[in-house]
């Protein structure tokens, strides 16, 4: 089914907004809906160039439906500058009473420019739209060329302890820099979750495997849900004022009296009205209005403070419900995930777009006039409260999970369209047993001109790892490597290797490590407290895979050796598989003391021709190769 037609089932409406045609005179995403906005496609083959072919199609057909766009906007402008001269040019003649025919001129000019109007509404909508898939598409074809992405690199989440800041998870030059299109709070929040803390259990990371495999290949949904969040921006605090509103107690529904006067007094006063244009008496509409103004001003204080909290919202409402919108146009296939969070979807769809409409009508009482004269006539403040409140009566437990949604979908779509891009990468398999086995593993984050890949498979043959190798071979990458593609398993997307098989596993990790002025802490102490935190999770007897790269550094040689060995015997009696990177060859003897249990392998590097060369190649055994004496000499220091 192609997205861009599909229409969600209307079932029930939760409140039915009163006066809802005099909301703003916006499409919103209906109107966006039906427009066609992809050509044709090719069937992408497995290879990233076929996905920079794809974006480039994109972008030229967009650029042509842009460029027709804007002539029919030009073309519209031109007619709606005509059929107001004729209305003003019909006006005159009227005055002057030269007969019927400039009235009825008049009449035809006004419903060109009424009509004209509405559409210039809806193409500048499709214009906006189409704008967006332009700028996404070049984002894409950025990215594949090595680029920046320009969605947000989720440093806000960086530092807050973790494995996040030891393998790049967030901030410049990041894992979520690379994975994220979200363009809600609750997307961007659902995707560091995903990466900070990822799925534990083997149903999880199958089902969310299963759901990107199918959604990465319905480009359109895809891209779709992602330009229309773009349409829109989301202002910190709005959706809090939202939830305020939600905890607001009702003051007007439960109001039997309140029920009649907002049918009986719009009603009397359209009577009174009437009378007062055939009688010319005005007394009984004073009446009315007056009524309808005592009855406004007892509700004033609580109608003033509840619009306070709901005014401005209906473009960040729009934003999610066309989200929704759009992913109930996903075919979930075989995937469950995708069929619970579709079925949700709709009537989160519907609930948040009735919401936007009424937050959209009672934004129209601060026109002067509106308030005025609608609520003098028809009690347009307490009418619009009326409907708000049934709303809340009915919506408002499941407002929560209905946002929770819109953060599951765009996590996915981030996640998919990551796998789009990277079609040669391998969905992972999952097993009981503790182990890890990675054939041709890569960094995702490395350029592929300049990424070696490499092989693992550790648990069978031993615990631990002891990783030696000369500055600069490639052992703390390797640890990246390994812990990214780990994230990336256990947060149900593909990975940077031929073939990957493991079981989740909690990481820890003591790589990148700092001193604290603020906290008073030496990078001696704050390593030590790294570590003391890996001991106390590995304590809980939660499986992990544990991630070292040349602890005590700020010690004497012996002293270091001595604490490097403690802690691998100490490590080795916990349920955990662990890279233990180090400078010190001395610690390789363990391979033979701990047999089965611990085994060597290393990075190295060689000199030839006078130049200092690396295959950052893993091998088994101890590095035999140094170079710092080498760089020392070459660079004139000794």
């Amino acid at each position: 089914m192609d997205p861009t037609q599909f229409q969600p089932p209307r079932t029930k409406d939760y409140a039915t907004p009163w006066l809802a045609s005099r909301t703003p005179n916006r499409p919103g995403p209906d109107a966006i809906l039906t427009y066609p906005v992809f050509p044709t496609l090719k069937k992408i083959s497995q290879s990233m160039t076929s996905a920079r072919e794809y974006y480039s199609e994109i972008i030229s057909a967009q650029n042509t439906i842009l460029s027709r766009l804007k002539a029919r906007l030009g073309l519209i402008a031109v007619a709606r500058f005509v059929s107001f001269i004729a209305m003003v040019y019909c006006i005159y003649q009227l005055f002057k009473g030269v007969g019927p025919i400039p009235g009825l001129g008049l009449a035809i000019a006004l419903v060109v420019f009424i009509g004209s109007l509405r559409f210039a509404f809806r193409l500048q909508d499709k214009k906006k739209l189409t704008e967006k898939l332009i700028w996404l598409n070049q984002n894409e074809l950025t990215i594949l060329n090595g680029g920046k992405n320009l969605f947000d690199n989720g440093a806000k989440y960086a530092g807050d302890g973790g494995y996040s800041g030891d393998l790049d998870i967030f901030g410049h030059g990041s894992v979520f820099g690379l994975l994220n299109r979200t363009t809600t709070s609750h997307g961007s929040d659902a995707l560091s979750m995903a990466l900070g803390q990822p799925f534990s259990t083997p149903g999880e990371i199958t089902d969310h495997q299963q759901a990107v495999k199918v959604l990465s290949l319905q480009h359109q949904s895809r891209q779709l849900i992602t330009a229309h969040g773009l349409l829109h921006t989301e202002n910190e605090g709005t959706l809090h004022d939202i939830r305020s509103w939600l905890t607001e107690p009702n003051r007007l529904v439960h109001r039997k009296w309140l029920l009649i006067a907002r049918y009986l007094v719009p009603a009397y006063n359209l009577g009174s009205l009437h009378y007062l244009l055939d009688t010319g008496n005005e007394g009984p509409l004073l009446i009315g209005l007056a009524v309808a103004w005592i009855i406004i001003g007892s509700f004033s204080k609580y109608i003033f403070s509840q619009h306070a909290l709901i005014t401005k919202k209906q473009a960040i409402l729009d934003q999610y419900a066309s989200i929704l919108r759009m992913f109930n146009g996903v075919d979930p296939k075989d995937s469950s995930l995708l069929q619970r969070l579709r079925k949700e979807a709709q009537d989160a769809d519907i609930g948040i777009h009735q919401l936007a409409r009424l937050a959209a009508a009672f934004d129209q009482r601060l026109n002067l006039i509106v308030f005025a004269v609608l609520n003098g006539i028809f009690l347009y403040d307490i009418q619009c409260m009326w409907k708000l409140e049934q709303w809340k009566s009915a919506c408002k437990s499941r407002f929560d999970q209905w946002i929770r949604i819109v953060g599951d979908i765009e996590f996915l779509n981030s996640v998919s369209g990551f796998a789009f891009n990277n079609p040669a990468y391998t969905y992972p398999e999952l097993r009981e047993e503790m182990v890890i086995t990675a054939v041709d593993m890569a960094h995702p984050l490395i350029p592929l001109s300049q990424n070696v890949a490499n092989s693992l498979e550790t648990g069978i043959d031993e615990q631990l790892i002891i990783l030696t190798g000369s500055n600069m071979s490639g052992k703390t990458t390797f640890l990246r490597t390994l812990g990214v593609n780990l994230v990336l398993a256990q947060a149900g997307a593909p990975v940077n290797a031929s073939k990957f098989i493991f079981k989740p596993l909690v990481i820890l990790s003591s790589i990148r490590v700092g001193d604290s002025l603020q906290e008073n802490t030496s990078y001696f102490m704050a390593e030590l407290k790294k570590l003391r935190k890996i001991i106390d999770v590995l304590e809980t007897g939660v499986p992990a895979l544990v991630l070292i790269d040349e602890i005590l550094r700020g010690t004497n040689s012996d002293d270091k050796t001595h604490g490097s060995e403690q802690f691998i015997r100490k490590l080795i009696n916990y349920r955990c598989l662990t890279l233990f990177a180090t400078h010190d060859l001395s610690l390789s003897v363990l391979e033979n003391e701990l047999a089965g249990r611990v085994n060597n392998y290393c990075f190295e590097s060689v000199i030839r021709n006078g130049e200092l060369l690396f295959d950052y190649t893993l091998q088994r055994g101890v590095a035999s190769n140094k170079n710092a004496s080498f760089l020392m000499q070459k660079m004139n220091i000794i």
